[in-house]
């Protein structure tokens, strides 16, 4: 009798090489993406250890962390530090046989958007980077996860990483998103019901009739946003709208080989009677756009409703972590959400900075002004997004508004180039992180979908993108 099996535990027992004890096994990566921030200390170490790369092919470098944004792009970089590092991993790729996107390449952008729009993870594949959120390839039907420095270096050298295997949990979003929710507001909602370790340990399959409505770009919001649950990998299951997507990629398979790796991707599912350990339910009708309003990005309210009072928690260790977490955000439990001011708002992230993304902002934004006193920039997530954008005059809409109109990266996501706030500045922000100082020393973020910055933007406050939407 065979054993059920979930999606998660089909791809792992596909890609041992060998199982080294109960929780370990040496996992075969089928494509490896490096990045100039995670890298130079795995190349240094090859070289040290006088190894070349085993599978060359199999890795794709991307300049995205450390690169300037701004408007116009010269391929110059100002900060000393920031262009030694795209400098050394150019060098290395050059040294070591990798394929490499430079600033100036037109496919340049973050590595989590250009990685699915170039067709080079496809599904079943086992995917690893030196990027937490590397989970977003799970979108596709691929296994995707984060790994340090020195995992890199073992990808490598061997093609292969020591795997800790994970247990399983499902998500199942069911029913219809009332009109201004999102797949943001999807797995915003869900961390908040799990808490910022909740799926620590876990591999998360998404499921239910919402999940399957979502197209591929909120697909990929759930997957790449769920890490800030504790989770180590995200899944949901390939159907007809992957294939869609992937179909005429530039890395994607061609004509018969083509028919055949769909006829093999079509199988990639959890068997009908797969166990999960862990399983929570969302009913999608129930949903409300959400923000943040602490420093983790389980701390989330409705945008209706209230900063919440720490005297209300019962758990001594969440009590604490709220009030530390108001007095860094600056904020009185009780405060509506929506009276809140702004001061920057920021369109972009590898969680939220895809073309569905900037068209969701900007129906909101046309014939709109952006408050006074609120800098606004909207960075693409790729320069093919950023291309495609100005196509449909997407671009015009921004500007018009009175948005910054810049060039692709992760930018103020991480705050690791000169889009940064001041000290104090409070940003709503389509990102996915919002720790303390994440955008800039002593800078406040609220994190939401796209059109809620938006929203957000027009009002000079948080404000609730239902005021705004129209058919």
């Amino acid at each position: 009798m065979t054993t059920a099996t979930t999606l998660y535990d089909k791809l792992v027992c596909a890609h041992t090489v060998r199982r080294l004890d109960n929780r370990h096994v040496l996992l075969y990566v089928d494509r490896h993406i490096i990045n100039e921030y995670t890298s130079p200390q795995s190349f240094s170490g090859l070289r040290e250890a006088a190894r070349r790369a085993w599978r060359p092919e199999a890795s794709f470098a991307i300049v995205d962390h450390v690169n300037p944004t701004s408007p116009l792009r010269t391929g110059k970089i100002a900060d000393a530090e920031a262009a030694r590092q795209v400098e050394y991993l150019e060098s290395n790729c050059g040294e070591f046989g990798i394929e490499f996107a430079g600033i100036l390449d037109p496919r340049q952008g973050i590595e989590h958007v250009v990685v699915p729009e170039l067709g080079i993870a496809l599904p079943g594949m086992v995917i690893a980077c030196g990027d937490s959120h590397t989970t977003t390839y799970g979108a596709l039907g691929a296994l995707g996860f984060g790994i340090g420095s020195s995992d890199v270096e073992h990808v490598l050298a061997t093609q292969t990483v020591v795997y800790e295997r994970l247990r399983n949990m499902r998500i199942v979003v069911e029913g219809s998103l009332p009109w201004g929710v999102t797949a943001k507001d999807v797995v915003m909602s869900a961390i908040e019901r799990l808490g910022a370790a909740g799926a620590t340990g876990f591999a998360v399959e998404f499921a239910g009739s919402a999940t399957e409505a979502l197209d591929l770009s909120g697909r990929m919001t759930l997957c790449n946003m769920i890490v800030e649950a504790g989770a180590r990998g995200a899944l949901v299951a390939p159907d007809a709208k992957v294939f869609d997507y992937l179909e005429g990629r530039p890395r994607a398979p061609r004509a018969e080989a083509w028919a055949a790796a769909r006829r093999s991707w079509e199988a990639l599912r959890s068997d009908p009677n797969a166990v999960f350990e862990s399983e929570i339910r969302l009913n999608a009708a129930e949903i409300e756009p959400l923000v943040s309003w602490g420093t983790s990005p389980d701390q989330v309210v409705s945008i209706s409703g209230c900063v919440p009072d720490p005297a209300q928690e019962s758990n001594a260790i969440r009590r604490s972590g709220m009030q530390r977490a108001l007095k860094y955000m600056d904020l009185d439990p009780g405060t509506p959400m929506h009276s809140v001011r702004i001061d920057r708002a920021f369109i972009g992230s590898c969680t939220n900075g895809r073309i569905e993304d900037l068209r969701s902002a900007a129906h909101i934004l046309k014939g709109r002004k952006v408050a006074k006193h609120v800098r606004a920039m909207v960075v693409p997530g790729s320069s093919q997004v950023r291309r495609a954008a100005e196509t449909e005059g997407l671009d015009r809409i921004f500007t018009d508004a009175g948005f910054e109109w810049r060039q692709s990266g992760c930018s103020m996501c991480l705050a690791m180039n000169d889009d940064v706030l001041a000290p104090g500045e409070r940003c709503a922000a389509s990102t996915n992180r919002n720790f303390e100082g994440r955008q800039g020393r002593g800078g406040r973020t609220h994190l939401m979908s796209p059109a809620m910055v938006a929203a957000a933007a027009i009002a000079g406050t948080l404000a609730d993108v239902r005021t705004y939407t129209r058919e």
